[in-house]
């Protein structure tokens, strides 16, 4: 067997004037309840420091900087580490990066168990648009604040397993899971920040987008026999709400733990990492059964073509 107890970290909404320091207070909350559990890990959403403001059209750049980190940890996220450290957990959660070369990144990173930082993974699928679009019942302007990331999708010794990351958007992409598959993934860990509502299709509400949320997650754990735990930012931020849903997936793409509330929330699991074994040496041993030189479209084309 190999252990890994995980918690999932779910946060109700932050909202606009929240600052990161009480935020950061929660997220130790959290921690102190993982550590009472005996987790090995935690992981927090999306954009876990601030409230999702790619909903909130600006155009001063300088406003635009406000929402991200320039150094990680900083001042008012170092009692995390310094917490997480002393409990002796590795933690993982997002937050909007401004590196010093001045370039915009929805990041995600992962600490080591005495916190220092051993993984970085920077959004891959920015969802949304670049401009302010009166015909959505709200903005979703990631591809305005954001550049795509330039890291792809890396995965981590960390452990005792083959750890990965992706954030949001990236759960809903199949390149996504067998890009890291392919590197032996044992554990997907993801953070989100999804709408309870589709801002260009109104009639899409919770129900519809939980499906689709479990859907996703469940098919990438089944298909590259890992585990996945996906987190969320939930409730409603300043009118603006926000899906919960956070679950823990086995790789067999079973939910095993999943929240019940849109605030702040634990909910954990005992990961035997080894329950990945089977399905990487049956159906899913890509070295056995994989026929890449049906695929070159994947990596060829973007946009749909006809030959």
């Amino acid at each position: 067997m190999r252990p890994v107890h995980v918690g999932a970290a779910q946060l109700g909404p932050i909202q606009k004037a929240e600052s990161r320091e009480a935020v950061v207070a929660r997220m130790i909350a959290l921690l102190e309840e993982a550590a009472g559990k005996s987790c090995d890990l935690v992981v927090f959403p999306e954009l876990a420091l601030t409230t999702f403001f790619p909903r909130w059209y600006m155009t001063d750049q300088a406003e635009v900087d406000t929402w991200f980190e320039a150094e990680m940890p900083n001042a008012a996220v170092q009692p995390l580490f310094d917490r997480a450290k002393a409990l002796g957990i590795a933690i993982s959660f997002g937050y909007a990066e401004l590196t010093p070369d001045g370039h915009h990144f929805n990041t995600s990173i992962l600490t080591d168990r005495e916190g220092n930082i051993v993984g970085k993974y920077r959004k891959v699928h920015l969802p949304g648009h670049d401009e302010f679009d009166p015909d959505r019942a709200f903005q979703h302007l990631e591809k305005r604040y954001f550049e795509p990331g330039d890291l792809g999708f890396p995965v981590w010794d960390a452990l005792g397993g083959v750890i990965g990351m992706c954030i949001c958007n990236d759960r809903r992409w199949p390149e996504t899971y067998r890009v890291m598959g392919l590197q032996g993934v044992e554990m997907v860990i993801l953070g989100y920040n999804t709408p309870s509502v589709n801002s260009q299709k109104g009639q899409e509400g919770p129900e519809e987008r939980l499906f689709h949320h479990r859907l996703v997650l469940q098919a990438g754990a089944y298909q590259n026999a890992t585990f996945v735990v996906a987190v969320a930012k939930a409730g409603d931020e300043d009118g603006h709400p926000l899906l919960a849903g956070s679950v823990i997936v086995d790789p067999n793409g079973k939910v095993v733990a999943e929240s019940k509330t849109e605030g702040d929330e634990l909910i954990d699991y005992v990961c035997d990492l080894d329950e990945t074994v089977f399905g990487k040496e049956t159906i899913f041993d890509f070295k056995r059964h994989r026929r890449v030189e049906h695929y070159g479209r994947i990596t060829s084309q973007t946009g749909v073509e006809r030959a």
